[in-house]
């Protein structure tokens, strides 16, 4: 019997047809106004939409010019530096209360929040024998595939699937907000045990304790944390969880919402396109590259040896090759990404107490090199700085989180931002979204198979 996904012929041949016959000459996109990537020459993005969930800041109009500014990110008008310091007198896990602000749009008091949280935790059980017959039949290594395939197996076990009102939409966000963590950690367990020879740990959530305690203690098999980490872990969940309508996935969610499909499709669609490299994958290349500059800078305290490490790296000469410095620039944010503005003074004390200074210094001093090298070697229209993924990897890291869980974990937080969307959407519109293709096709006369 034929091993699933081997082929036996050799398709090299193919590839070079296929390349050859998909190859569209550079030149004709800018002949036809076509924006690339649905962003014009200076990077800015092409308005496709409206919304009131989400608005990042990155440039200002000062006398009729757009000028570079540091960056600012709202959610539903408020500010999220002042959403983070508002929890820390009281010592408040966020990501429940960003969760009902993004979803229902004003921030709630303390009996809304606790109706609130009851009504996740009500959510956050998977069907019987799901976990043996779905997660841990099929384990895979990569996790985004493990956790949409959950996702769409889920919608087999709910009886509203096929209802359209805006009740049930809006309880099936909420119930899948409340398993992405399970689906996601039970998911790695089964990897772990299956694929790595690992140890296996199935625990079940607290309903006493918060989203990102819960990720911590269902993810270690003494289900121990200090709150320090909690916390931590909590801001990273709220700094990811919507960031504007245009980014890839949040776009790809309003896309299959205007086609009128399912919560679960709509999700797990989202998921697809999270996974990828460009998008939700970038905190790992991060990590990845910090690892390999200690490997083979001689002095990582040396700024000069790093300098030049961060230099052959934009010239294609080291690590992948790629010409990329991972975590630096943004294709909004200019001057500045506020998430890892604000994040950076939590990664200092979880770095402080996990007695990695010498780390955080390394991460520091990447980030001051960085746009001084970028600007020398790049022709730029705006400021690069440090972007979340810069820091979010040290920090998963700090917490002894698999790397395998890096995405999924973004996919946690940010699946609220998904849901808000995908309920503007169906609010405000029943246009399918479709936007236009230029075709540079030939016509042809047909041959038969003997003139071909």
């Amino acid at each position: 019997m034929a091993e699933y996904g081997k082929i036996s012929k050799d398709t090299r041949q193919l590839v070079k047809i296929c390349e050859q016959n998909n190859q569209i000459d550079a030149a004709l996109f800018a002949n036809y106004h076509i924006k690339r990537g649905l962003r014009d020459k200076d990077g800015k993005g092409v308005l496709a939409g409206i919304t009131n969930i989400s608005r990042i800041d990155a440039f200002e109009e000062v006398d009729g010019k757009s000028i570079p500014c540091e960056g600012r990110l709202f959610y539903r008008g408020y500010n999220v530096y002042d959403l983070i310091r508002g929890l820390a007198p009281h010592k408040r896990f966020g990501f429940e209360e960003g969760a009902y602000l993004l979803l229902l749009g004003d921030l709630p008091n303390a009996q809304q929040l606790a109706d609130f949280d009851s009504v996740l935790t009500r959510c956050r059980f998977l069907p019987t024998n799901f976990t043996r017959d779905v997660i841990m039949k099929a384990p895979s290594k990569d996790l985004m595939n493990s956790l949409t395939r959950s996702v769409l197996t889920l919608a087999s076990y709910d009886d509203t699937l096929g209802k359209q009102d805006m009740q049930t939409q809006l309880e099936q966000c909420i119930k899948l907000i409340s398993v992405f963590p399970m689906l996601a950690v039970y998911g790695y367990h089964a990897y772990n045990y299956y694929l790595q020879d690992g140890s296996m740990y199935i625990h079940r959530p607290d309903p006493k304790l918060s989203t990102a305690e819960n990720l911590l203690q269902m993810l270690r098999p003494d289900e121990s944390y200090t709150p320090l980490e909690a916390h931590v872990l909590d801001v990273a969940l709220l700094l990811h969880m919507e960031h504007g309508g245009g980014n890839n996935s949040t776009f790809t969610t309003r896309v299959v919402t205007s086609a009128g499909s399912d919560t679960y499709s709509v999700m797990a669609a989202a998921l697809s396109s999270l996974k990828g490299p460009k998008h939700g994958g970038a905190n790992i290349k991060v990590v990845e590259m910090m690892n390999h500059l200690r490997q083979t800078v001689e002095d990582p305290t040396d700024e000069e040896q790093v300098r030049a490490y961060l230099s052959k790296l934009l010239d294609k000469k080291t690590f992948d090759k790629k010409g990329l410095i991972y975590g630096m620039g943004h294709a909004v944010y200019s001057l500045s990404d506020p998430r890892a503005q604000v994040f950076k003074g939590f990664v200092a004390q979880l770095a402080e107490a996990k007695g990695r200074q010498d780390d955080f210094a390394l991460y520091n001093m990447v980030e001051r090199l960085a746009p001084d090298v970028i600007a020398e070697k790049r022709h730029i229209y705006k400021g690069v700085s440090a972007n979340v993924d810069f820091y979010s990897g040290f920090v998963y890291n700090m917490l002894d989180i698999p790397l395998e869980l890096y995405t999924p974990i973004f996919a946690i937080a940010r699946i609220v931002g998904w849901s808000a969307h995908r309920m503007e959407e169906l609010v405000n519109t029943d246009k399918i979204i479709r936007p236009a293709y230029k075709s540079i096709m030939q016509t042809r006369p047909y041959r038969e198979m003997e003139e071909r």
